[in-house]
């Protein structure tokens, strides 16, 4: 009788003035469940392409060290413990993860860049252009320092390092060139930190493949 009458319980809505009917679901909670699937990190598209050693370059390779020796220098390296530099039968390098997560990917393309450029700068070299925009504005190499003129009360003296070799051609252009690209592009940009290129005219220190926005000057008040 009492389960009739709990069955049967209809109360009114005060607002709808329809009668509305409380229902349960017998329909038991569905278990939530937890997969354990392992997601692996894509191959870097850089760090998969193997590494061309020319016959002029040796190398040596021992455990997580890497020694690089050319014609026009030598170069060190010591890799991470998430990628591994082997050399394969055919003579190439190939630089491989040791583990799949996501800093291993970075580091993929990462060191076997820098192994390219090792192997690449021991041979051939690398080299870097840069411009002097300015009225008064040149550069002159005096020994083992590149004194610059770019507008200063003073001229600016900057140590050559061993490892590199500046020329000067018509007093505004400079090529820095070495073995060590990365010692190449920190001495260039301390050159052209000097005198960055400003927007309105054009004036300072810019690579030779640098492209400067120019920005429209303010105009004078119209009459």
């Amino acid at each position: 009788m009492a389960s009739s009458l709990v069955s049967s319980f209809q109360p009114r809505s005060a607002f709808l003035g329809d009668r509305n009917v409380f229902k349960v679901s017998s329909t038991p909670f569905a278990q939530v469940g937890f997969s354990s699937k392992t997601i692996e990190c894509k191959e870097s598209r850089i760090g998969k392409q193997p590494i061309a050693v020319p016959s002029n370059v040796t190398i040596a390779l021992e455990g997580q060290d890497l020694k690089v020796k050319g014609p026009l220098g030598e170069l060190a390296l010591t890799y991470p413990r998430e990628v591994e530099l082997t050399k394969e039968d055919s003579g190439f390098l190939r630089v491989k993860k040791t583990v799949e997560t996501r800093r291993a990917n970075q580091m993929h393309g990462l060191f076997r860049t820098l192994t390219d450029n090792m192997v690449v700068g021991v041979s051939k070299g690398f080299e870097k252009k840069l411009i002097l925009v300015g009225v008064g504005y040149r550069a002159t190499v005096e020994g083992k320092e590149l004194v610059l003129n770019l507008g200063f009360s003073h001229p600016v003296k900057m140590q050559i390092p061993d490892s590199l070799k500046v020329k000067v051609e018509e007093n505004t252009r400079i090529t820095v060139s070495g073995y060590d690209k990365s010692e190449i592009g920190q001495f260039a940009a301390t050159v052209r930190k000097w005198r960055p290129p400003e927007p309105y005219k054009g004036k300072g220190v810019k690579y030779s493949d640098e492209i400067v926005r120019r920005k429209e000057g303010k105009a004078g008040k119209k009459k």
